[in-house]
């Protein structure tokens, strides 16, 4: 074999070597990057489907309390509810009677359930103002969503407006269309020093929806509550 051949055959396996070494090292940032990337989709995204919070200063002022059981009644600033990894489409006589009987996390298949406890341990009368924030949504799928809200004995079923005229759904009040994202926005009024609130709060797909088709396979939706409180002038005076 001529020495030129061995100089030209040694040089295509440093090149072999070469190339091997960039392509483990390209390999080894972008498994890299793609670690940094998901480290950080899971601090933005766990969260859960559905977070509660309360306003720390003006649960400070007021006394107005959350909490998730009566057996703890510890204020809680923020409440979060258990996720379901995947959801079906149900119908709203699917879900059971006694939903509103239970505390915290409550989930059944196919729905979200959560229940939790606003009391007023203040001393006057205050009213406060709960929302639904949808912060989120892939493939359309707050079409068919229904978001069902007790307030004590008191049932509200919410969904978007009909895509065909924007009226209402059936047996349903109207998503609201706000900037920020906000779905849903309701006062509680005149709640008393020592009344208690228990909420419960449940989310699914209605199937019986005209907007439930095959389209929305593999969309999600991520939402949060926000409680935030307001006195009654009124009652402030009690306390001068």
């Amino acid at each position: 074999m001529a020495k030129k051949d061995v100089v030209v055959k040694a040089n295509k396996v440093r090149n072999w070597h070469k190339l091997g070494k960039y392509a483990k090292l390209s390999i080894f940032l972008l498994l890299l990057l793609l670690i940094i990337f998901y480290i950080v989709l899971r601090i933005l995204f766990d969260d859960g489907s559905f977070i509660v919070s309360l306003d720390k200063n003006e649960m400070l002022y007021s006394g107005l309390a959350m909490y998730e059981s009566l057996n703890d009644p510890t204020p809680k600033r923020r409440l979060k509810a258990k996720d379901l990894q995947f959801m079906d489409n149900i119908s709203i006589k699917w879900l059971p009677s006694d939903i509103t009987e239970h505390e915290g996390s409550h989930n059944g298949k196919n729905y979200i359930a959560y229940s939790f406890y606003m009391e007023n341990q203040g001393q006057v009368t205050l009213n406060y103002w709960y929302s639904v924030v949808m912060d989120d949504v892939v493939k359309h799928a707050d079409e068919a969503l229904r978001i069902m809200i007790y307030v004590n004995d008191e049932q509200t079923v919410y969904a978007k407006g009909s895509s065909i005229n924007g009226e209402a759904e059936q047996g349903t009040k109207k998503f609201r269309d706000d900037e920020d994202g906000t779905i849903i926005l309701e006062q509680r009024k005149d709640m008393k020093a020592g009344d208690l609130d228990k909420i419960t709060v449940v989310v699914w797909i209605e199937g019986d929806d005209p907007e439930c088709v095959d389209a929305l396979i593999g969309g999600h939706a991520r939402l949060h509550m926000k409680l935030i409180e307001e006195h009654n002038d009124d009652t402030i005076k009690e306390l001068e």
